[in-house]
């Protein structure tokens, strides 16, 4: 190739990234979508508008939540990984997201047809048991499961939920058997616990807490890595000397794949500054959650090792759907 061509081909191949960087280089130009995989006014959509409205403020443009719920959340994925892989389109994700493939056919996968952006919140769980159990701490709680194996049963939100899974895993790393009894949602569980039908659950910190001041639920644990902004005086379950359950409901935010590194990274940055701005820190321990965010890079190694961790739990305690 003559010296005249090869300045050519480079020029034409600057050309071809002029839109793209320039692109980049004016976002955000509109409006973003963040699309949300559930109705108006649960836990994931109050956090949602949380950052939603923050990172609006950093980035100098409007953050609209985009509600799509059904379908165990394809809806929302696909409206999401469909749309312009340009940074104003994001989804919002919560830790199920990577349990449902397992368990459902599913056909959009968070790490292969999104850009991990950040992590946003974690909200821990808690071994919650009724006061008939006769366990003060988790130590004792395991003395006696052991000591009957199968009697005690604990309530879910479903068959696959969080709540499920992290029975399974507590009874995989104790040695223990209990028997699960999923339900349509905490709430009905949770009445049948005041009824004592039910003997204990690992519901999530912000819903147990009403019942566990009025004495309804004792409290022995989280399952979080470290103790809870929210109940600091409750051990971890490491502390409490079962390691290797750690159970956080997580939300995080995706991009279309595509979307721009620089673009990535923008985002990542205002999402850390928004959620760990004293307002938003102070509605999320409201709601029983603290502010969790990170690098793309770090996002996509959690999302990767909570996806293997829950299919390995759900294959060994060969859970299936009915």
């Amino acid at each position: 190739m003559t010296l005249y061509g090869r300045i050519s081909t480079a020029a034409m191949a600057l050309m071809a990234v002029a839109p793209a960087f320039a692109q980049t280089q004016k976002f955000p130009s509109r409006p973003l979508r963040a699309v949300v995989s559930i109705a108006p006014g649960g836990g994931m959509d109050t956090i949602s508008r949380a950052m939603a409205q923050k990172l609006g403020e950093n980035l100098g443009q409007t953050v609209v939540i985009d509600n799509r719920p059904g379908a165990g959340g394809n809806i929302a994925m696909e409206i999401a990984a469909t749309s312009a892989p340009d940074g104003h389109n994001l989804l919002i994700i919560s830790a199920t997201a990577v349990i449902f493939p397992v368990l459902y056919k599913a056909r959009f996968d968070v790490l292969r047809d999104f850009a991990p952006v950040s992590q946003i919140s974690a909200q821990g769980y808690v071994v919650a048991v009724i006061p008939s159990v006769p366990a003060r701490n988790v130590a004792e709680l395991v003395q006696h499961l052991k000591a009957n194996p199968g009697k005690l049963n604990y309530a879910s939100s479903g068959i696959g939920s969080p709540i499920h899974l992290t029975g399974e895993l507590f009874s995989a790393m104790t040695g223990t058997r209990m028997t699960h009894v999923p339900y349509k949602g905490i709430g009905p569980a949770y009445a049948d616990m005041l009824s004592g039908n039910i003997d204990m659950s690992f519901p999530a910190i912000a819903s147990s807490q009403p019942l566990i001041r009025a004495g309804k639920l004792r409290a022995l644990a989280v399952t979080l890595a470290k103790r809870s902004n929210v109940v600091p005086d409750l051990p971890t379950l490491a502390e409490a000397g079962v390691p290797g359950v750690v159970v956080v409901n997580w939300y995080g935010l995706m991009a279309p794949l595509g979307t721009p590194p620089q673009v990535i990274d923008r985002l990542s940055r205002g999402v850390a500054a928004s959620m760990h701005h004293p307002d938003v820190v102070k509605r999320l321990l409201a709601d029983g959650s603290d502010a969790a965010t990170s690098t793309p890079e770090e996002f996509r190694k959690h999302v990767t090792e909570e996806r293997d961790k829950w299919t390995r739990v759900i294959r060994n305690a060969n859970i299936r759907v009915q």
